[in-house]
């Protein structure tokens, strides 16, 4: 969440940093001050309220003991009593107001983001590698994976419906052996494998970011309150959910492979072919808390993290970081990675990498303490994809595809998947 006191303190200036991310929310920041100053009012009259009701409980037994008469005092003491009550009710409804105007409000982008209405306005970063270039027209990796009997969407529709796969013999291993490749590279940089559920309650959807305002793009299980993840990032962001970290342990890295589901909503029409957009993948995810003062520094080098991977594949690729209307809703700064898709001819994402500063963990209340005597801070907490892999294996259809039809197996995945060819 935003903070409440830089609301506060500088209304406008949230006003601006809503308006820039394509968001006009300046009713709901009017809303949210106006409520906090009535919630304010009345927290002042309520402790008022209670200040007197301590003061005359402390007389009641002196006047008893002197034999006066308390029925009146009693009498104002009740009525005093369902007052504090009242108090406190209309507290708890402003409260639950407050957080839920709060709640949609999306984070204020770092300073350093460009000012942009859509993707037209990201700004590119560095390009590694060079495009794959063919003496022949490059098949799309639908194509590929179809000819050599390893991806199976009509199965899949069959099955399940539309946007699923099924990958058979070696398009399974491939999907293996890149999970197993990504974990094993993250883990010898620091981070500490995790496998987390893939299902989550609404608070965790709630503490990343995904709900109120996402709850379409979400899988919700029926007669529950049970969600399928969209990403890794809800479980292990969560699992420090309510806690207090020793500020000497940050940064605390971790990795985790999932498989993800998304319904998306709204995206009818777009990459419906192929491994680019479905509604059940596998990801590997980085996530870390850091101290606020290094946290900018860990987004660099945990973009870096997964820059990493895509090189020791052969993927040429493109960083670019967001503007502040192409962001997410929870991210204060992202950087996409794009891969090279030669049946594309051009660049598509494969990774993203945010640092949403405290807003995660002002909704999960993740705080940090350098000493034991000292006051806890929000902790900052960044995440990214580490990455994709059905994107990794459509990157490596196309990129490694030969013209006849066999596709050639990074050398980094050999030693997994034990052929050099796919044929």
């Amino acid at each position: 969440m935003v903070d409440m006191k830089l609301i506060r303190s500088d209304p406008q200036f949230v006003k601006t940093a809503m308006k820039n991310r394509n968001k006009d929310m300046d009713e709901q920041i009017d809303g949210v001050l106006a409520i906090d100053l009535e919630r304010r009012d009345l927290m002042a009259k309520a402790e008022a309220m209670k200040s007197k009701q301590n003061a005359v409980s402390r007389e009641i037994p002196q006047k008893k003991k002197a034999g006066e008469d308390i029925s009146a005092i009693m009498a104002e003491m009740k009525q005093l009593s369902d007052d504090i009550k009242a108090c406190d009710t209309a507290l708890q409804r402003l409260d639950e107001r407050q957080r839920d105007i709060l709640l949609s409000l999306p984070n204020v982008p770092h300073e350093s983001v460009p000012v942009g209405k859509d993707e037209n306005d990201n700004v590119e970063i560095r390009r590694v590698g060079e495009p794959t270039k063919f003496p022949y027209t490059p098949r799309p990796h639908w194509e590929i994976g179809e000819r050599l009997g390893i991806l199976d969407p009509e199965t899949a529709a069959k099955v399940t419906g539309a946007r699923f796969h099924f990958y058979k013999g070696a398009g399974a291993q491939l999907e293996r052996a890149i999970i197993n490749f990504y974990l094993d590279s993250h883990a010898k940089k620091g981070y500490q494998e995790v496998f987390p559920p893939f299902i989550v309650n609404r608070a965790s959807m709630t503490g990343t970011g995904q709900l109120p305002k996402f709850e379409e793009d979400a899988f919700k299980l029926e007669k529950s309150d049970y969600f399928l993840i969209p990403t890794a990032e809800v479980p292990v962001t969560n699992m420090h959910r309510d806690e207090i970290l020793d500020g000497a342990s940050l940064p605390i890295r971790y990795c985790a492979y999932s498989a993800c589901f998304r319904a998306e909503a709204g995206s009818a029409g777009r990459d419906t072919r192929g491994l680019i957009r479905q509604h059940q993948f596998n990801k590997v995810e980085l996530v870390k808390f850091a101290h606020p003062d290094e946290s900018y520094a860990e987004l660099e080098s945990l973009t870096k993290d997964a820059e990493d991977v895509l090189e020791a594949l052969g993927l040429a690729y493109r960083v670019v970081v967001l503007c502040t209307g192409d962001m997410g809703f929870a991210s204060a700064k992202t950087y996409d990675i794009e891969v090279w898709m030669p049946s594309y001819d051009r660049y598509l994402e494969i990774s993203s990498c945010s640092n949403f500063e405290d807003f995660q963990a002002r909704r999960m209340a993740i705080r940090y303490k350098m000493d034991r005597n000292d006051k806890a801070q929000l902790v900052h907490t960044l995440n990214g994809s580490g990455v994709a892999i059905g994107r990794t294996v459509a990157a490596i259809l196309e990129n490694y595809q030969n013209e006849d039809g066999s596709v050639t197996v990074p050398e980094v995945l050999r030693k997994y998947i034990g052929v050099d060819r796919i044929g």
